[in-house]
């Protein structure tokens, strides 16, 4: 029987993806294909959906099943070796859900990343101090310091992501309300967050938006979402969303249409990327902090300059 792992590398997702088209274009139903290898067919459906990895021996027999020639096959066999090297994030396997593991292999094969985040800074932009703040509020539900600890370590490693010489396009939209919210007592903290969104507003492939209360409800005030787009062809857009204990990727038609359509209305009426960087250093100039005070005093700042 195939070997279970915590999750798939995008690699396995395109290979198992192209099995499946090589099987269907060959003819054969998975039950054929369970025949060749002598095993139950949803072994074979698991194979096709990256449930499981890519057994070499096993993929060699379906190749052959279905036609493909010598050449052909080698390529194959040799990217499915490749696939199944474990990714750098599975050193993170101690404090990294398996259910965002996914999302960690999906985010570093990337050509475009968009995402709405309606309560806190992305990942890919927070600072340490940032991160270690919102995490010791326990939201992802481990408040020992040795593992929040290793989540601040999982989290500066992914943003090497964005120092690669071709990195994704990073776009995201935040609410209003991820600038408001206080994450600690210490104003350095978001003051430091804070430059350090400024500074990303310079990249060329990063893209920060602000979705201002100002400008009313909009069309997605449900959860954070991120979609992905990636240069393979084999692999269609996916979108991933989390709740408390867990996430979903989606990959119909219709769900990845309706983030687009929603994505799309968000962009049109969120703040300018020019509009953005004003609000970001108006907000740097006062950053909020938890005293009760302050938080007061900015509102009626925000209302003034509004009327202004």
């Amino acid at each position: 029987m195939s070997e279970r792992r915590a999750a798939p590398t995008v690699g396995q997702v395109v290979l198992g993806r192209r099995l499946q088209e090589l099987r269907e274009k060959a003819g054969l139903g998975r039950e054929a294909a369970a025949r060749v290898l002598r095993v139950a067919p949803a072994t074979v459906r698991r194979m096709e959906t990256a449930e499981v990895a890519l057994k070499i021996p096993y993929v060699q027999m379906l190749l052959s099943a279905y036609g493909v020639g010598d050449e052909a096959a080698a390529a194959f066999v040799a990217l499915a070796e490749e696939a199944n090297t474990p990714g750098w994030w599975q050193r993170f396997h101690d404090v990294l859900p398996e259910w965002f593991s996914l999302y960690v292999s999906l985010e570093g094969a990337a050509r475009l990343i968009r995402s709405y985040e309606p309560h806190f800074v992305p990942g890919l932009l927070q600072t340490e101090g940032y991160a270690r703040a919102v995490l010791e509020a326990g939201t992802v539900g481990q408040r020992r310091p040795d593992a929040v600890e290793r989540h601040v370590s999982l989290r500066m490693a992914r943003q090497q992501l964005l120092e690669r010489a071709d990195p994704p396009h990073l776009w995201v939209i935040i609410d209003e309300t991820v600038l408001r919210r206080p994450v600690s007592d210490r104003p350095e903290v978001m003051r430091e967050q804070l430059d350090k969104l400024l500074h990303y507003t310079e990249r060329d492939r990063v893209t920060v938006q602000v979705a201002e209360f100002a400008r009313g409800p909009h069309a997605g005030t449900y959860a954070p979402f991120s979609l992905f787009r990636f240069a393979e062809p084999e692999l269609p857009d996916l979108v991933y969303t989390e709740y408390l204990t867990g996430a979903l990727y989606l990959d119909s038609r219709t769900e990845i249409s309706a983030h687009l359509e929603v994505l799309d209305r968000m962009t049109a009426a969120a703040a300018t990327a020019e509009q953005t960087r004003e609000l970001l250093r108006k907000y740097r100039e006062k950053p909020v902090n938890r005293a009760a005070g302050d938080l007061y005093s900015w509102c009626c700042d925000r209302k003034v300059l509004a009327s202004r």
